[in-house]
């Protein structure tokens, strides 16, 4: 059976990974000038899984929005996991609300997609934090601090000063995935690096770590590399 893959190019990038859209497109993501056969190999190398993912009915739908599209009355976004309508409203609050559903003021249309993300934000900072706390006392780890940012190369890191770091997009995701990600970056408190110590102390923690990993490379980004 014929595997139709599209190669994505970055001078940023310095790993390879490929990943399947919410449409069914295989996308390989890979560094400037890394070598064509060789990715080749790599997808080969993958066709088993990446057949069982194109097969998959339920997994492989539409996306709330499509990345960077404007968001409009009726469409929906997603929050822990969930996608949930977005509805423009007359109000005087000019921040958006959550009932159910995201209430944006018709007054902030021209704007919608900021003041969404910075309700994102906030909630992000209420929701990651406290779990950073819980699992970091699990772990017996510590850290200098922890910061939620806009990064759109990585969900999360730890930096040699031992700070991590967030994207505020984490909060769209399953509160199992958030877990995953928060208890992958203080692993590297006690591995720096991805050896079979570092994983079976993710494992332990996380007993969700592969449905979670699954979930991410569903979204288009996999921690397998840090990228």
């Amino acid at each position: 059976m014929v595997l139709s893959y599209e190669i994505r190019r970055s001078a940023k990038r310095k790993n390879v990974t490929i990943t399947v859209e919410r449409d069914r497109t295989v996308v390989v993501h890979a560094p400037v000038g890394f070598p064509e056969d060789k990715l080749r190999q790599l997808v080969d190398g993958k066709r088993q899984w990446l057949f069982e993912k194109l097969n998959d009915a339920q997994k492989y739908q539409p996306l709330p929005h499509a990345p960077g599209k404007e968001l409009v009355n009726g469409e929906s976004a997603l929050y822990l996991g969930h996608a949930y309508r977005i509805e423009l409203v007359d109000a005087a609050d000019a921040g958006v609300r959550f009932a159910g559903k995201f209430l944006i003021p018709r007054s902030r249309v021209s704007e919608r997609k900021r003041v969404l993300r910075q309700w994102y934000m906030e909630r992000a900072q209420e929701r990651i934090v406290p779990r950073v706390n819980l699992h970091a006392k699990s772990l017996g780890v510590s850290y200098a601090q922890v910061k939620i940012g806009d990064s759109r190369l990585r969900w999360g890191s730890c930096t040699p000063g031992n700070n991590l770091n967030f994207s505020w997009r984490l909060i769209k995701a399953p509160m199992f995935v958030i877990d995953y990600v928060i208890v992958h970056e203080l692993a590297h408190l006690m591995e720096p690096n991805h050896t079979p110590r570092f994983w079976n102390i993710v494992r332990a923690q996380s007993p969700s770590m592969k449905r979670a990993r699954d979930w991410l490379r569903v979204q288009g980004q996999s921690l397998e590399d840090d990228i």
